[in-house]
């Protein structure tokens, strides 16, 4: 049988940068086998050492996930089409709220809902009755709080604690020039006070953690999720479960998103969808891999969207259903869900019954441990300075993308990048001494790793990477 397998953008560097590929199998399993054969390098990121199908990537047959058919077994047809899609490293629930009286500025700023049968009068009292918590100020958090607010949510909390950065303005669209260097939250309440003064805007300055996740969603009806990294992720949907809190989803990579609604009554949680998280580095962030800058925006707004149709209880949510945005061919597909009945959490017999250790769970060891565990002996760019300045033979091996390479680099360095490394390790001398840098200094240390179990030893990595060259040795250097 002739199919076609649908390729991820985090996937696409293994099969020279191809969208989609045309494959002979009889059943998903020789489809699959045969990609990794043609593919080397794709093959650790869709198998275990073992042969088995790695839990963190999903496989779907047209629209159909495949552990709901005959699993790897799934037999197929000529047209055919599997998508392979890894992890992408409530309505007003409960009481009826207490509908309070529309004054006559608030009439008039949503005059253009209250026509609408769908919203009406009854319907503005719900979204000005709501609570809404979105984690994060970032990204996704920018246009999903600046469309609530705007909407007339009531009660808007903002979790964040981060500062804002120049690399932020491309799409953190909550904050401005004049913004650079102050709190998000400040920020983002300012922004948003400008745009409606009627929402209440509670800001949450802390990192969420297990310790604080169930009081602080107690508070709220819906809980929008804008995260950027999987033990945040596995906590949100986690702490969303064990408190009854809808859970509205999105993530993004380069000119890709996803989002669906988690955590409803019945419906599936983001670990029946994602049993494991990826291993730690294997799944690029937007900091290494990069993110269109209106992409958050168009997820942003699709999470926007799917919180006001549950406050007003109108509509078909996305519950069951996972939207895939590919914004480069601008296409939406969209996949079913299913809630998997041994899931861990939300399954017929749940094994978690309270928060766990999700930075453990995801693989993801403190700084003080890592050093030890990786073995990966780190040099300061100070340090490196002074050797190059003495004329120590160095091989600087600089792994980051090309792009980034055309932004900036280190004097002297090479650029083979981490997907390319074990193809081109020929082109390194074990006998030299080699320093790996990156942006700032976790792809180096991976392919540090890398190398050493390719047999090199006089291996070291570049502490906090070229932004720390660019901050200590050589302000020329631009960082971003």
């Amino acid at each position: 049988m002739s199919v076609k397998v649908l390729i991820p953008t985090p996937l696409r560097p293994h099969v020279g940068d191809q969208e989609s590929l045309e494959l002979e199998g009889s059943n998903v399993k020789e489809v699959l086998q045969n990609l990794a054969q043609q593919y080397e390098t794709l093959k650790k990121h869709l198998f275990t050492d073992e042969g088995k199908l790695r839990n963190f990537v999903n496989i779907y047959l047209n629209d159909e996930d495949i552990r709901y058919l005959k699993r790897e077994d799934t037999p197929l047809q000529d047209g055919d089409t599997i998508s392979v899609v890894p992890s992408i490293a409530g309505g007003a629930v409960g009481t009826e709220p207490d509908l309070g009286a529309l004054n006559h500025e608030e009439i008039r700023r949503y005059s253009r809902h209250l026509i609408m049968p769908e919203v009406g009068m009854e319907g503005q009292k719900k979204l000005k009755q709501a609570s809404v918590l979105c984690i994060g100020a970032g990204g996704l958090g920018s246009p999903l709080a600046i469309y609530l607010a705007a909407a007339g949510v009531g009660r808007l909390g903002i979790v964040d604690f981060d500062i804002v950065d120049e690399s932020n303005l491309q799409r953190q669209i909550l904050h401005s020039t004049q913004d650079v260097g102050r709190s998000k939250l400040e920020s983002a309440r300012d922004k948003i006070e400008q745009i409606n003064p009627n929402v209440k805007v509670e800001t949450h300055e802390l990192r969420l953690s297990s310790e604080n996740a169930l009081a602080l969603f107690q508070d709220y009806d819906i809980i929008a999720d804008g995260t950027d990294n999987f033990p945040t992720r596995y906590l949100v949907n986690d702490a969303c479960v064990l408190s009854g809190k809808p859970n509205v989803y999105a993530s993004i990579f380069r000119f890709e998103g996803q989002a669906s609604v988690f955590a409803m009554p019945g419906g599936p949680c983001y670990r029946c969808l994602y049993p494991e998280p990826p291993p730690p580095g294997l799944v690029p962030s937007c900091a290494e891999g990069g993110v269109l800058g209106i992409l958050p925006g168009l997820l942003g707004v699709l999470q926007a969207t799917e919180v006001v149709k549950l406050i007003l209880g109108q509509g078909q949510s996305l519950v069951g259903r996972l939207l895939l945005l590919d914004a480069l061919a601008m296409k939406f597909r969209e996949l079913k869900l299913r809630r998997n009945i041994e899931c861990p959490i939300c399954g017929d017999n749940p094994e978690i019954r309270q928060l766990i250790d999700y930075e453990e769970f995801c693989g993801v060891l403190p700084e003080t441990q890592q050093e030890q565990v990786d073995g990966v002996e780190e040099i300061t760019a100070l340090a490196l300075q002074e050797e190059m300045k003495q004329g120590k033979d160095i091989f600087l091996l600089d792994v980051r993308n090309p792009q980034e390479y055309e932004i900036c680099q280190i004097e002297g360095s090479h650029l083979i990048p981490l997907g390319d490394l074990m193809a081109r390790v020929h082109e390194l001398d074990s006998a030299r001494d080699i320093v790996a840098h990156c942006r700032s200094g976790a792809r180096s240390a991976k392919a540090i790793e890398m190398l050493q179990q390719a047999g090199f030893r006089k291996l070291r990595n570049l502490q906090g990477g070229i932004l720390a060259w660019s901050k200590d040795v050589d302000p020329s250097i631009p960082a971003y």
